[in-house]
């Protein structure tokens, strides 16, 4: 199975914690707008960027290891070509931790393989979709 369900999607949007690698700080980029908007419905984001010190008023980690508290989500804002490094480190937080429920690829990135691996763990997968987009669809 390449795509989530609906149901699972429904799942992912009742989180609270997500940890977002690439978060930009850039207004009208998709990398801060698309965290921005889910951090004004109330989803406590965690950004993960290593060329910046804050990001949407959060002080910014530089990598998903750097995360110290809860992560139920990790939203990814990356070429498809780094998905296989990120899963990898997902699914090391997710056997120590026990603390993520899934990994989300925003649009254009997808990387079937990684997903493949990351769901083989227990993780839900939702690739190549907006969580904006999601969240008004399904929220």
């Amino acid at each position: 199975m390449t795509d989530a369900t609906d149901e699972e999607i429904r799942e992912l949007l009742d989180v609270e914690t997500i940890a977002v690698i690439g978060c930009s700080a850039t207004p009208g980029k998709a990398a801060h707008d698309v965290p921005a908007y889910l951090q004004r419905q109330g989803y406590d984001i965690i950004p993960v960027n290593p060329n910046r010190d804050e990001v949407l008023g959060r002080t910014a980690v530089d990598s998903l290891d750097d995360v110290s508290g809860h992560v139920d989500l990790v939203d990814v804002f990356r070429p498809s070509e780094e998905v296989s490094r990120i899963v990898d480190a997902a699914l090391k937080r997710h056997q120590r931790h026990d603390d993520l429920d899934g990994i989300w690829l925003q649009r254009g990135i997808r990387d079937d393989a990684a997903a493949a691996r990351a769901r083989d763990a227990g993780l839900i997968v939702v690739q190549d979709r907006c969580l904006k987009v999601e969240h008004g669809r399904l929220g």
